[in-house]
């Protein structure tokens, strides 16, 4: 099978290369209001975010921020089709400004789907690793002006409309990207802790390790298999170093990516050296995870994989299919890739 990755280098408050309600879902990371390493982003693309900064005004230049988001969502609301998932990986901010306060980034942008017409779902608190024993920020030990430590990020997931997509019974696509079981469990909690960090097996693009926050691989490769079928076109209109591309490659699904940095999107090559050795690994560790499972359960099975010679708890596993990227071209508007499926 074959899919396409298309990367547009302009702005996603226009997403002119896209019709409407032609993606099925949606997975980014946008910059954050009011984390100072996106403040020249901001003031570039609205200089009144730059006046309220310089005037000591938080919270006008927190909303002068989401304005600014506020102009990509509603052109995700128009080229997400209905009953298409919004899944957006937001931190919220700790800032002095006036004073020091937290700005609650993941509640703005609930709030702003909410305002067109998207039906918000249970989402999930990723947390983050972190690299010190400090847990306190302010007064320490003394009470009462100590500040908890933010150590994660909100997931939100957003259905366009009232109503989940439709398919067709025993749709052979939404069967063949059925996940495991256990995989199920550990990735519908509400809670990760067990996202640590990004694959090494890629280079990364060139400026990448200038841009911290790139989020883990982990993070969207399973929310595009959590929340899309085989054939689905994923868009994420803050692409970034490519993230989303990449896990949607692995998981044999289109994509279509939007970013202002042109370097960044000449720089995605790099990335792919190795490509069909990183995706295969990828799904040899969901197959040898699923293996481990089975040896560690002390449970039946009472189904075997059509595709893989392992047992499985339900009959919706037994269609599985898992892919490796065989081949990579470059086209002038991204990149085509040819995916096998992935043997024993």
């Amino acid at each position: 099978m074959e899919t396409t990755h298309r990367v547009v280098a302009d702005d996603a408050r226009d997403l002119t290369a896209l019709d409407d309600d032609s993606v099925d879902l949606v997975v980014t990371s946008p910059p954050y209001p009011m984390v100072e390493m996106w403040d020249d982003l901001f003031c570039d693309l609205d200089p009144a975010v730059g006046d309220a900064l310089d005037a000591g005004d938080g919270q006008r230049a927190y909303d002068a921020m989401h304005r600014v988001l506020d102009d990509v969502w509603d052109e995700v609301a128009r080229v997400l089709a209905p009953g298409g998932l919004a899944c957006l990986d937001v931190g919220d901010a700790t800032r002095t400004v006036e004073n020091y306060r937290v700005y609650r980034n993941h509640a703005r942008i609930a709030d702003a789907f909410t305002e067109r017409g998207f039906h918000p779902l249970p989402s999930v608190l990723w947390r983050k690793p972190t690299n010190t024993a400090a847990k306190f920020m302010g007064s320490g030990t003394l009470p009462p002006n100590a500040y908890v430590t933010l150590e994660h990020e909100h997931v939100l997931v957003l259905r366009n409309g009232p109503e989940p997509r439709d398919f067709p019974p025993h749709d052979p696509d939404r069967y063949a990207a059925a996940y495991f079981w256990e995989e199920r469990n550990r990735w519908f909690s509400d809670v990760w802790t067990d996202v640590r960090g990004r694959r090494q097996s890629l280079p990364a693009a060139r400026g990448e390790r200038e841009r911290s926050a790139a989020y883990p691989f982990e993070i969207p490769y399973r929310l595009i298999n959590m929340f899309s079928v085989r054939g689905d076109t994923v868009l994420d209109p803050f692409w970034g170093t490519g993230t989303t591309t990449l896990a949607a490659m692995a998981a044999a699904r289109n994509s279509v990516g939007y970013e202002l940095d042109d370097g960044l999107v000449e720089g995605f090559a790099e990335r792919l050296d190795g490509v069909e050795d990183f995706s295969a690994d990828v799904a040899r560790d969901r197959l040898e995870r699923h293996r481990e499972f089975v040896r560690d359960a002390d449970t039946a099975f009472d189904y075997d994989a059509t595709h893989y010679d392992v047992p499985v708890k339900t009959k919706r596993e037994r269609d599985i299919r898992l892919y490796r990227v065989s081949e990579v071209e470059a086209e002038g508007w991204g990149y085509r890739t040819t995916h096998e499926q992935l043997g024993e």
